[in-house]
């Protein structure tokens, strides 16, 4: 760290130099080497990302294309409606003939009486 370079001679600190600058070379060429291999690696990613983006736009389009053809001309499920059978319907006529109940007529009274405990006849 620099502390301790006053008991140094000149020669001692001339090999101490020439030793820092060779772990600060090691040092600046692994930076660098780590620096690539990541520029490498984002181009890599770059290029598969545009081409998921390419393959998105065009599935896109595809179903944008589909849509429209689907709109423009009906597919077979509407060929399969069923068409109108008026003997699947009832006669408005049987309709209103049918009888009207009073919900009175089904009901009946329900008496309940209480045991009165004080009278001993009850």
């Amino acid at each position: 760290m620099g502390d301790s370079l006053s008991s140094l001679t000149v020669k001692e600190l001339k090999q101490l130099e020439n030793r820092l600058e060779r772990g600060i070379t090691r040092i600046r060429s692994k930076k660098h080497e780590l620096l690539f291999a990541e520029i490498e690696y984002m181009q890599k990613r770059e290029t598969e990302l545009q081409n998921d983006n390419m393959y998105l736009r065009a599935k896109i389009s595809e179903n944008e294309r589909a849509h429209q053809v689907s709109v423009v001309q009906p597919g077979p499920e509407f060929d399969t409606l069923p068409t109108f059978d008026s003997r699947n319907y009832y006669n408005v006529h049987m309709l209103e003939a049918a009888p009207h109940y009073s919900h009175h007529q089904d009901q009946t009274a329900l008496h309940l009486g209480y045991e009165n405990k004080a009278d001993p006849a009850a």
